[in-house]
């Protein structure tokens, strides 16, 4: 098998990646109402920020929310390829990627009130 490197292996992830938020955005709900809710937070940032650490803090925790969201969803995938039948590990593993994007939103919550409020 022929394995790409440097400036193709970069082009080609770079493509892959694409498609992959081309993906998240066709067929999870939930990523198309956290990405929604970062259009109108992004501006929003660059307007309360003071300074650059504050942008950067607002504008990290919003992109953890929607990286998050993307792991849940490829989670889900994998145990739905696997199986659609409840089991006690699918169940659980998709309630750890359903909380790891639940805690990733109260990390905006707690930097956003810390930046605008502290």
């Amino acid at each position: 098998m022929y394995k790409t490197t440097g400036l193709t292996h970069l082009i080609k992830a770079t493509g892959y990646s694409l498609k992959g938020l081309k993906s998240a955005v066709k067929f999870e709900t939930a990523f198309r109402h956290e990405l929604l809710a970062a259009l109108f937070l992004v501006p929003l940032a660059f307007w309360l920020g003071e300074n650059g650490i504050e942008i950067a803090l607002m504008l990290g925790s919003l992109l953890l929310v929607l990286a998050f969201e993307l792991i849940n969803g490829a989670i889900e995938a994998v145990v739905d390829r696997i199986s659609l039948d409840h089991n006690e590990l699918s169940g659980r593993a998709k309630d750890f990627g359903s909380a790891s994007v639940f805690i990733a939103m109260v990390n905006v919550v707690v930097v956003w009130a810390l930046v605008l409020f502290y």
